[in-house]
């Protein structure tokens, strides 16, 4: 699961999270690189892993690029997570 995948390393994580706090504005690259303290190249390329897992997307506004959280696919994995770990009632008892 690529979603899984790509919010396993911490610093994609922690940019996820900043993208959803910054919902609905979202933000540039270059906002995202100097509130975390990464580089731009590296904030490049975990903005490329997070935008094909589909966590992440991208649009043009004037000549800056803002990022912006997509939360379902997050969500979803949540729900598929919590499902996973129920035990069954007869093993609780």
């Amino acid at each position: 699961m690529q979603v899984m995948s790509a919010l396993s390393q911490a610093t994609r994580l922690e940019v996820f999270q900043r993208l959803v706090e910054s919902l609905p504005d979202g933000m540039a690259s270059g906002e995202l690189a100097a509130a975390i303290g990464s580089s731009p190249n590296t904030m490049s390329a975990h903005l490329a892993v997070l935008t094909r897992a589909g966590v992440v997307r991208s649009d043009k506004v004037g000549r800056t690029v803002v990022y912006r959280a997509v939360t379902k696919p997050v969500e979803e994995l949540s729900g598929f997570l919590a499902q996973a770990c129920e035990m069954p009632s007869d093993l609780t008892s």
